[in-house]
């Protein structure tokens, strides 16, 4: 009997929009026989029952287990994680209105901020003077004390450097990773982890 090998690599962490879980979601799969591999890519490894967001850990053995099912003479060899997590988190699409929305906002972000450094720059970044003429000029008289402006500024710079720590978002990772990247992928690794051991731990693994 001719006996077909079949190479998996699993991520260590998928995420899924789609209530059942395929292979193919949650691994790369590599063999000679293409229709193997289609076939293979399309093994349900789960079904999410609840519409919630869920998170739940896998061993590769149960993969390897279900793929022999289908298959007995498979020979699976897997080149990935020995346990996975699976994240089930359904993603509506954003309405095109919200999308326009959000650029028109980045836009006059980027704009006032733009203006602002150009001309805390000319007053060799005096900040405390650019405050004071846009006060003069909107209010009409000279500013005594801190006005509004100092306050919303200190806030600013608190949710500026809230965002930029913010780097959950799904978007294209540059080629070089920055220090912030390494961290989060550190911490990333760590909490994945923390989540498999803890689900072997209490018996939840799904194996």
């Amino acid at each position: 009997m001719k006996s077909d090998i079949i190479y998996l690599k699993l991520e260590q962490n998928s995420q899924v929009s789609h209530p059942k879980v395929l292979l193919e979601d949650v691994a790369e799969i590599l063999t000679a026989d293409s229709a193997l591999q289609k076939e293979a890519g399309k093994l349900v490894l789960y079904t999410f029952q609840k519409e919630k967001e869920q998170k739940l850990v896998f061993s590769a053995m149960k993969v390897i287990d279900l793929l022999q099912k289908q298959r007995p003479e498979l020979q699976v060899v897997n080149i990935g994680e020995p346990d996975f997590i699976v994240e089930f988190k359904d993603t509506p699409k954003p309405s095109k209105f919200m999308e326009i929305c959000k650029a028109v906002l980045v836009s006059l972000i980027i704009f006032f901020g733009a203006g602002f450094t150009i001309m805390t720059f000319n007053t060799d970044v005096s900040v405390g003077d650019v405050f004071s003429l846009f006060y003069k000029l909107v209010m009409g008289t000279k500013q005594t004390k801190g006005s509004i402006m100092e306050i919303t500024y200190c806030v600013g710079i608190a949710i500026g450097i809230l965002g930029f720590y913010n780097h959950f978002s799904a978007r294209n990772e540059r080629d070089d990773p920055t220090p912030l990247h390494l961290e989060m992928r550190s911490y990333e690794q760590e909490m994945n982890n923390a989540i498999i051991k803890n689900a072997s731990r209490e018996g939840k693994e799904i194996s």
